[in-house]
């Protein structure tokens, strides 16, 4: 009697890609990052908060004699232009379709962004101290724009806030490639 047998063949067990010769795998479209809606809103939310902060503490009238007030003026000056010129950038960019994933537009990004986000954050907490200083210590706010010192100083904070996942973000979009 000839009958077949089953017989088998070994196999072998495919590469794994964990390790050295996994494949990188790319984020695309993160809100937050440049040209994406998410991004969009946070330079907005930049932009209105640093130039409220810069038309409030603009508005007084000493703070000229404040050198940590003239620097808040500066770095939320830089930072409301900054944000509405990237603001541009991404409205053209969600417009037109394209992406700002280039790593050339994304060193500079993260550059001006790491930049204007550290002045802002610099300048807050110094107007931050001087206010501390004239309200609590020398107790002389009746004779000074305290509210408004305060006001420039709160939307100073908010706009590093909010600057700061964008530097985030675009730093993540280095590291990543």
């Amino acid at each position: 009697m000839n009958v077949s047998h089953a017989s088998v063949h070994p196999v072998e067990d495919p590469p794994t890609t964990e390790g050295a010769n996994a494949p990188r795998v790319r984020v695309k479209d993160v809100q937050g990052m440049p040209a994406t809606l998410g991004g969009l809103a946070l330079r907005f939310f930049q932009f209105l908060f640093a130039a409220a902060g810069l038309c409030v503490m603009a508005t007084t009238s000493d703070f000229p004699s404040v050198t940590a007030f003239c620097y808040l003026v500066a770095a939320t000056g830089l930072q409301s232009l900054w944000s509405f010129s990237l603001a541009v950038v991404d409205i053209y960019a969600l417009l037109v379709g394209r992406s700002l994933q280039n790593y050339r537009v994304a060193v500079f990004f993260a550059m001006g962004d790491g930049i204007t986000s550290t002045l802002t954050f610099a300048a807050a907490c110094a107007s931050a101290g001087i206010t501390v200083l004239i309200d609590n210590d020398l107790s002389s706010c009746s004779q000074n724009h305290c509210a408004q010192f305060e006001t420039a100083t709160a939307m100073a904070f908010i706009s590093w806030f909010v600057a700061l996942p964008s530097f985030l973000f675009n730093f993540w979009s280095l590291a990543s490639r």
